[in-house]
């Protein structure tokens, strides 16, 4: 063998494996967002996820998003069950050992953490703890946005894509009630004398935060039972609550349980009342609401019209 063959021969090996380097690279799954450490203190959707888990494996836990003492009790009596360090924090091998692979016709609170889980991302669904054709739909949606197989089915790599990704819906965003409630003719309606939103629905229908920011619970005579949610310099408002979802002031993120819907404070039927204030001024939130229903990033709420408003 010649100096001059084997140069070339290693000239062509080396373009072939390189090929299937890249080969190999492009073919390679996304990698997954890292699970979210989880503590006394935390809150938010997946704390609330972590509650309904640890009731799912025997370890009955009130699901408010509040990481307590009463939760951090129920993680370490699960991490001495499970031989894992008793610290009451839950980590990576926390998650692991707490995660349950649901899917359709499955039911219960592992379901229950899962919907919690698909609403940060903007389903908007009911958190009913029945897996049907509503939460395996928005399961492959979500699988399918994230690179993954779109199997409607929550095993161990959608869980932590799920938990690791933050914010809801499109950049941050999810819709005000869970979509099967109401068509999208709905959302466009104009308010009857002011810019605003009100959407017929019945008592008990879950709201939740459209973003993340802070949220306020309120009560008044013309409001009624509702929520101010305020984020980046915009107004939120929600009205006629049955029930608040927690008291006082939190920090809440996109797909967050508000409340649930009612006919509280000035109002003439059960709906939900949903304003935007912006600018120091009320916008037109028809064009917003349309583009949550549709998964479409909403345009800015400062762009939004004062007056006229449809969808």
């Amino acid at each position: 063998m010649t100096r001059t063959f084997r140069r070339r021969l290693a000239a062509v090996v080396l373009t072939l494996v390189t090929a299937l380097g890249l080969a190999l690279t492009a073919a390679a799954p996304p990698a997954q967002a890292a699970w979210p450490v989880l503590q006394q203190g935390s809150s938010g959707p997946d704390v609330t996820a972590v509650q309904h888990l640890l009731t799912a494996r025997g370890h009955a836990t009130g699901a408010d998003g509040a990481f307590g003492p009463g939760t951090a009790s129920s993680v370490r009596a699960f991490q001495s069950a499970r031989g894992l360090a008793a610290d009451g924090v839950v980590g990576q091998a926390t998650w692991g050992a707490l995660v349950v692979t649901v899917r359709q016709g499955d039911s219960g609170p592992a379901v229950r953490a899962a919907q919690v889980m698909l609403n940060k991302h903007g389903a908007g669904l009911g958190v009913d703890g029945a897996f049907g054709a509503g939460t395996a739909a928005a399961v492959r949606s979500f699988q399918s946005a994230r690179g993954l197989t779109a199997d409607g089915i929550v095993g161990p790599v959608t869980w932590e894509a799920l938990a690791g990704g933050g914010g809801g819906g499109s950049a941050g965003w999810a819709l005000m009630i869970p979509r099967s409630n109401l068509p999208r003719s709905e959302f466009d309606d104009p308010h009857h004398d002011y810019p605003a939103l009100d959407l017929p629905t019945a008592t008990g229908v879950p709201a939740y935060a459209v973003t993340g920011g802070t949220a306020t619970a309120t009560s008044n005579s013309r409001c009624g039972n509702g929520v101010s949610l305020v984020a980046g310099g915009v107004t939120y408002l929600y009205c006629h609550f049955s029930s608040h979802a927690f008291s006082g002031t939190r920090t809440v993120a996109a797909g967050q349980l508000l409340g649930r819907t009612g006919n509280t404070g000035n109002s003439t039927g059960p709906h939900l009342h949903f304003q935007i204030t912006a600018g120091g001024a009320l916008r037109c939130p028809q064009a917003f609401a349309l583009a949550l229903y549709d998964g479409r990033t909403p345009p800015s709420p400062s762009s939004l019209p004062t007056s006229g408003c449809i969808g």
